[in-house]
């Protein structure tokens, strides 16, 4: 019996082709009624990269994408339990934490936030890490 559901599974060889990478993964798992979403970043459901070098115009696609992603899984943003921010330098605090809190407005998620040496590419300012669950 799965206890779990993998959504939008895909290798890392076809998004990150340039890292000889071959890892096979998914952008949400659905495990009871816990949804954990893919870190979003920069990067479109259809591996467009937006919003290089704006910071503001990365976290809008990533809240876009999570926001679809949750509710492929039977979630949605008023559902979050927890996130986790990475930015890659402090300046781009602000303008994340912005689009992040117009999003999230009256949501009330614990949160965490860090500022990191780097993500997976070099045109990502920025990463949200989400945890929601499945409304009764």
């Amino acid at each position: 019996m799965t206890t779990h559901t993998r959504l939008r599974k895909f290798n890392t060889r076809d998004a990150y082709p340039e890292q000889n990478l071959d890892n096979d993964v998914c952008m949400v798992v659905r495990a009871g009624n816990t949804v954990y979403v893919r870190g979003q970043t920069a990067m479109d459901l259809d591996g467009n990269i937006v919003g290089i070098g704006d910071a503001a115009a990365q976290t809008e696609n990533a809240m876009a994408c999570a926001k679809t992603l949750l509710e492929e899984a039977g979630s949605g943003l008023g559902d979050i339990v927890k996130i986790v921010i990475y930015i890659t330098d402090r300046s781009c605090r602000d303008p994340v934490y912005r689009v992040v809190g117009k999003w999230l407005k009256g949501v009330y998620p614990v949160s965490t936030g860090l500022i990191v040496e780097g993500l997976a590419k070099p045109e990502y300012l920025m990463e949200i890490d989400i945890i929601a669950v499945i409304p009764d």
